[in-house]
């Protein structure tokens, strides 16, 4: 009896095996149809390779390119896929949006930060939206309004640190979500931030995974997490609406895009860009702050001219005076550490476009309506741009021809380079002012790192806070 049982299980295990075997290779025949196609791989069917992408990230991008070279087709995030690591390519790629590339998100990002938000949209539309969100954060706002609003959040969320151990990643998450809350919807956010964050924290993790609409998914998580979002905002436009009251804020500023003579947006379009802003906002700008925190603890000199830089600036002001315009401008090496860290942390791995026609790039025909993944990661490691690339070298950055160089994307390119990137420098900038001038730390607990897909510590990164003198 126990022979015939290992038998069935034997045989079951070679029919499954040869299943699977099978199935594989239809999925590439299906494919292989196509001609022109660039070398690759595509997977399984739906899933493609999205599993051993978000498993082994860059590992897998490294594999790939040793055997097929640097651009080639797979299938990952739900959708056939061209993966680009061609520098030069890249940079054609990102520079030609009017040529049949337009942003091509995965269809959860798609959904859970909605059709409207500015990272979907293209042509007429994408234009007037950037025009409307660029005069929310352009120099003049962020010197009269968003910079005060910066300040005086930031100081208040790092009081009573003092002899604490803290987990600088939650802190850091609170701090980018709640300082772009207060921005954004001005003394209101206190009323809904409760309810808003758990929400919006689920909303980013159901950004990138695959669509896959069942219960206890990170998608199905997330495209409900919006819903309770869109709830809460349109609630708010309501009541602003039936108070008649000038709000100077951004939401504000959108509601009243009519009366300065912009294209008026819909409610729906309104929602999609607070909510654009706030994921956007919210990656980098936490993210980027933790990591500069790690790297300072990690590599004493630069935090030693970090912290003169920020002490000069205190030294000739009063201790309640806030940071302005001028005293950011001035913080040279402070810029220089937030780019090292953008860098070498690689907070944003690559942009996705999609094609609207069939088109050729670099000697192969990519089909209609294929996604283009510029994976850019590698480009941060290039030892023709980045001497010693590996080594923490902030000092690189002082030469301002760097921040201009072709091969440049920690901030996106082309026309889609991010919008918010100075008000993300200045936010940033704020809270290492603070953080730098008030307190010295040392890390707890030995947590540990991840890269891929995100940068991010799973148990989070606790420091132990002493007061500065």
């Amino acid at each position: 009896m126990a022979v015939l049982f290992v038998a069935v299980l034997v045989l079951l295990l070679l029919v499954l095996c040869l299943s699977s075997a099978l199935l594989l290779r239809w999925n590439e025949v299906r494919f292989s149809k196509k001609k022109g196609l660039p070398p690759g791989t595509m997977g399984w069917p739906i899933f493609g390779e999205t599993t051993e992408f978000l498993k082994q990230g860059p590992n897998f991008m490294k594999n790939q390119r040793a055997r097929y070279g640097s651009f080639f087709k797979s299938h990952i995030l739900g959708c056939p896929t061209v993966v680009s690591m061609d520098p030069d390519v890249n940079r054609y790629i990102l520079m030609n949006e009017g040529k049949g590339l337009v942003p091509g998100y995965p269809q959860s990002m798609l959904d859970i930060l909605g059709k409207c938000n500015i990272a979907a949209v293209h042509g007429s539309t994408h234009k007037y939206m950037r025009g409307a969100l660029l005069s929310l954060i352009s120099p003049t706002m962020i010197r009269h309004h968003l910079l005060p609003t910066i300040d005086h959040f930031i100081r208040t969320h790092l009081c009573n640190w003092d002899s604490q151990i803290v987990d600088i990643q939650l802190k850091t998450k609170e701090m980018a979500l709640l300082s772009s809350l207060k921005q954004i919807v001005g003394p209101e956010s206190g009323s809904i931030s409760g309810a808003f964050m758990p929400e919006f924290f689920k909303l980013v993790l159901g950004t990138l995974s695959l669509p896959i609409d069942l219960p206890g998914t990170s998608y199905r998580r997330g495209f409900q997490a919006r819903k309770s979002i869109v709830a809460i905002l349109r609630q708010l436009i309501v009541e602003r609406k039936e108070s008649k009251e000038s709000h100077l804020d951004m939401l504000g500023y959108l509601m009243n895009t009519e009366e300065s003579n912009r294209c008026k947006l819909s409610d729906d379009e309104i929602i999609d860009q607070v909510i654009t802003i706030l994921y956007s906002g919210y990656e980098t700008v936490s993210t980027t702050s933790m990591m500069a925190i790690k790297y300072l603890h990690d590599h004493p000199k630069v935090l030693q001219q970090l912290r003169e830089e920020h002490l000069a600036i205190r030294a000739r002001k009063k201790p309640e005076d806030p940071l302005d315009m001028d005293d950011l401008k001035s913080m040279r090496f402070t810029r220089a550490v937030i780019f090292e860290t953008s860098r070498l942390a690689t907070i944003v791995n690559g942009v996705l476009r999609k094609t609207t026609q069939e088109m050729e790039i670099n000697g192969f025909v990519i089909p209609k309506g294929w996604r283009i993944y510029v994976y850019t990661r590698e480009m941060n490691y290039d030892p023709c741009l980045y001497p010693d690339p590996f080594s923490f070298n902030p000092w690189r950055w002082l030469d301002k021809s760097l921040e201009s160089q072709n091969y440049l994307f920690i901030f996106g390119g082309g026309t889609r380079q991010c919008p918010g990137k100075e008000l993300g420098i200045a936010e940033i900038s704020t809270f290492l002012h603070y953080f730098v001038t008030r307190y010295r730390w040392e890390e707890v607990g030995g947590d540990t790192l991840m890269k891929f897909p995100r940068v991010e510590a799973p148990n989070g990164l606790h420091v132990r806070v002493s007061h500065l003198n």
